[in-house]
């Protein structure tokens, strides 16, 4: 099993960030999102990380093997409303479908544990598809909770999914 390194991105990321992106979501939404919806234009995803890099918002950290790039989170304060200003959120997390499975999103959550704690978070949030199984597992196997009175619909790509948040304490 490899061994990642997490690093903070720099703007020179941005074209990783992206296809990571385009490929991990495709490969988690395959069944649940017709192809042709999951299409976003490849300049708007690279546009949207090279600002979210730039502007650190969220803050991007990628996992590398060796020198390669092969998943990435973007984390910050809550974007929830009324939610406290000590709790973080997840707001992406993508590994290459390549390397599901080992260790590269573990790598990850950590490096955002020890990020939000620094900033003075002591819960961290994330929202995810109830159809995502794969994501649902990783989370609670991590520790988080479902919120089952958060359940929303939520618009992927023209289509309708269920999403609920998950929450666990920082320690």
């Amino acid at each position: 099993m490899p061994s990642y390194q997490v690093r903070p991105a720099v703007l020179r990321d941005a074209d990783a960030v992206a296809a990571i992106h385009a490929a991990s979501s495709h490969a988690a939404y395959e069944g649940l999102v017709p192809d042709q919806h999951q299409s976003l234009p490849m300049e708007k995803r690279r546009a949207f990380w090279r600002d979210a890099i730039e502007y650190s918002e969220p803050q991007v950290h990628l996992a590398m093997d060796g020198d390669t790039a092969v998943g990435f989170v973007g984390f910050d304060r809550s974007r929830d409303p009324k939610s406290k200003n000590t709790t973080g959120e997840i707001w992406a997390i993508y590994v290459l479908p390549s390397h599901w499975n080992q260790g590269a999103g573990l790598a990850l959550w950590d490096a955002t544990r020890e990020g939000l704690i620094e900033e003075g978070c002591t819960e961290v949030t994330l929202w995810i598809p109830l159809a995502n199984n794969r994501a649902l597992r990783f989370f609670e196997l991590a520790g988080f909770k479902r919120e089952t009175s958060t359940a929303r619909t939520a618009v992927l790509g023209g289509v309708k999914l269920e999403e609920i948040r998950l929450k666990r304490k920082l320690d």
